[in-house]
């Protein structure tokens, strides 16, 4: 009778105390990281596609797709573990890569204006809708990891909640953050002075 009413007291504790709601919250993370991993995974798979039809382009900038091919190897050589969710110096290598890849690929599209032909390529016209249909997903996908990860983060560090996660080694999870930060946050120069010719 005496461990009836241990293991009762023992699950209404743990029922109060957020357990579970560190179980769903984990397992949510997780499911909402492994869709931003995939949405990565189809952005890195249409690059050699991208810059294929690019290379087309007899006087396309070298230096523009030696870049991409870079960003796109450095952004699939990382790996990454479950574990890099709770890493946050892997979490953020893995960040700055992506980083990278979406800046090399956002240069490539610019540049890639500048040439009517390579603008008139089917091809490279649906790659392109292609590639902006992806960025959408990832922002999608990233933001619900985001709003996860800020659930779980906000549990880890209320009263009596952060109770049961130093019990259990639940630490609050990296999330996103804004890339190059202190360049967003930097007002923009604005010069109204003209020079007549």
């Amino acid at each position: 009778m005496k461990r009836l009413f241990a293991l009762l007291t023992a699950a209404l504790l743990l029922t109060g105390c957020g357990y579970n709601d560190f179980q769903r919250l984990d397992e949510q993370s997780k499911a909402a990281w492994s869709e931003v991993l995939n949405q990565y995974q189809r952005r890195a798979d249409l690059v050699p596609n991208i810059v294929a039809t690019v290379k087309g382009e007899a006087s396309f900038e070298q230096d523009t797709l030696t870049r991409v091919i870079e960003a796109r190897a450095k952004a699939t050589s990382i790996q990454v573990t479950p574990e890099t969710l709770n890493d946050p110096a892997a979490f953020a290598k893995f960040q700055a890569a992506q980083g990278e890849l979406s800046t090399a690929l956002s240069r490539l599209m610019v540049v890639a204006e500048r040439y009517p032909t390579l603008q008139a390529n089917q091809g490279f016209r649906d790659l392109r809708v292609t590639l902006e249909g992806t960025e959408n997903r990832i922002t999608v996908a990233r933001n619900r990891y985001i709003q996860t990860v800020q659930e779980y983060n906000v549990l880890a560090r209320s009263f009596p909640t952060n109770l049961t996660a130093m019990a259990f080694g639940y630490a609050p999870k990296p999330s996103f953050s804004v890339q190059n930060e202190a360049q967003i946050a930097a007002p923009p120069a604005v010069d109204f002075s003209t020079s007549k010719p």
